[in-house]
């Protein structure tokens, strides 16, 4: 059933979700600087294209202070513009009874474009069950 929703969604949002997240990262590693930013957003345009049967964990042994300040440079880089493209999306989704799902989908990737920094993308067969998940929207 997951590969039956990640074709879906591959089809009605997840490849042009994953361009805006391409294009995010290449903006990035031209900047220099936001190199690491643009290594996140690659990481996050493979979650954007294949989401479901995998999950986002917290990254265990960050500073959270450190984590919180580079999360809000990267959403003034490039964050806010990718949650619009998720709202956009959903809204959008949402407007069929077979899109709502899908719609849902996008609302729940919001936080983790927002704040992707001190989080990692793992699939669900191999979460380990130490680890706790950020929270159980991204599943």
């Amino acid at each position: 059933m997951r590969i039956v929703g990640n074709v879906l969604w591959l089809l009605f949002a997840g490849f042009e979700l994953a361009v805006g997240y391409l294009l995010a990262g290449i903006v990035c590693c031209l900047l220099i600087v936001t190199i690491p930013f643009g290594v996140a957003a690659f990481r996050l345009a493979g979650y954007v294209v294949w989401p479901f049967g995998r999950v986002v964990v917290d990254q265990p042994g960050d500073a959270p202070v450190a984590v919180f300040l580079v999360n809000l440079l990267w959403f003034l880089i490039a964050g806010w513009w990718l949650v619009l493209s998720h709202l956009i999306f959903g809204l959008v989704l949402c407007l069929t009874i077979i899109g709502i799902p899908f719609g849902v989908a996008s609302f729940k990737m919001i936080p983790l474009a927002i704040a992707p920094l001190g989080r990692r993308v793992v699939p669900l067969r191999d979460l380990d069950p130490a680890i706790p998940v950020a929270a159980s929207v991204y599943r």
